[in-house]
């Protein structure tokens, strides 16, 4: 699984003075496959059965096979887009070399979509991460996607990587944001910078990156106000905070990461399209993963945002959110 957002380990994450013990360690250590088998068991009881059913009846595969599958794909949120993608490299296979019936024709699918997955993500590595100050991590998105409780959770999970994190309550706008992450910033056992509600975005992330290069922090995540690419202001406000970050460290924002409702499905994604133009989207966070069953929209933002889903909400636990494994994500959909 590839190394996210650079490897420096500067400084245990126990070491932040002040930060309480956020019991992480005594987590169960359950598989990524068996987890992600169960994040996307409603999307897996959807499109196997129509699979398997395909797979028993298929001795040599044609265009009526790939009819059933086209719908089985659809019905899974793919999208037309990457649905087409998928069965002309299909049609293509079949007529260099003949599709020898079911089992061929499930194993040729799971490499479709497996390198639709693991294509942006192998674009993303070559990213190098900065050397000098913190990591700096935006999260941007429309509200009620489960940004807030996605920097919570994206901090106990560096922190289980033995980096130090330091939280920011950009999100001014709404006063519920700052004291839920103060929740969050407590139970993954980090430090929070904020200022009052209806503050300054921009003033608050610049204390947080000073307090973070001063005390040596290795990723600095960045709550910003939940908005809608078509409200100009909140564009304009995300806007200065990228140039008051890159003032402070050359680069940064280094990462600026879409949360995203998995239960949209293709709704959200035309949303996350205009997003990504407008706010220079680096990667997906996709929430609610769990509560769909409509998982295939993973695999339409890779092909038609060419984005990498990096992390899966997969719950509501402090530890429900998963390194997303493009490898886990197809053994577990379709077996």
């Amino acid at each position: 699984m590839m190394k996210l957002f650079g490897g420096r380990k500067d400084t245990p994450a126990n070491s932040i003075q002040g930060a309480p013990d956020s019991g992480l360690d005594e987590a169960p250590k359950s598989s990524l496959f068996s987890r992600m088998k169960q994040a996307v068991a409603r999307t897996r009881e959807s499109l196997s059965t129509q699979i398997e059913t395909l797979v028993a009846l298929t001795r040599t595969v044609d265009e009526s096979t790939l009819e059933s599958l086209e719908s089985a794909l659809l019905t899974s949120d793919l999208g037309v887009q990457t649905t087409t993608a998928i069965l002309e490299a299909l049609r293509d296979r079949a007529r260099r070399q003949a599709i020898e019936g079911g089992d061929e024709l499930r194993a040729l699918l799971k490499a479709q979509i497996r390198a639709i997955l693991e294509a942006p993500i192998a674009n993303k590595s070559n990213v190098l991460p900065p050397s000098d100050g913190p990591n700096v991590i935006f999260l941007v998105g429309v509200n009620g996607t489960g940004k807030t409780t996605s920097a919570g959770k994206l901090a106990a999970w560096y922190r289980a990587q033995e980096r130090t994190v330091l939280l920011c309550a950009a999100d001014t706008f709404r006063a519920a944001a700052i004291e839920q992450l103060e929740i969050w910033a407590a139970r993954s056992g980090v430090e929070m910078i904020k200022t009052r509600h209806g503050g300054d975005p921009s003033a608050v992330l610049y204390d947080a990156i000073t307090a973070a290069k001063a005390r040596n922090i290795n990723e600095l995540i960045v709550d910003t106000a939940g908005r809608l690419h078509t409200k100009t202001g909140l564009m304009d406000e995300l806007d200065k905070m990228r140039r008051t970050a890159a003032k402070l460290i050359p680069g940064a924002p280094h990462e600026v990461l879409l949360v995203m409702d998995a239960t949209t499905g293709q709704n959200g994604l035309n949303q996350a399209r205009q997003f990504t133009q407008s706010a220079g989207v680096t990667g997906i966070i996709l929430t609610k993963l769990d509560g769909t069953a409509k998982g295939g929209i993973a695999v339409a933002i890779a092909q038609e945002l060419n984005l990498p889903v990096l992390f899966a909400g997969v719950g509501e636990q402090m530890t429900d959110l998963l390194e997303f494994s493009p490898e886990a994500f197809v053994d577990s959909l379709l077996g």
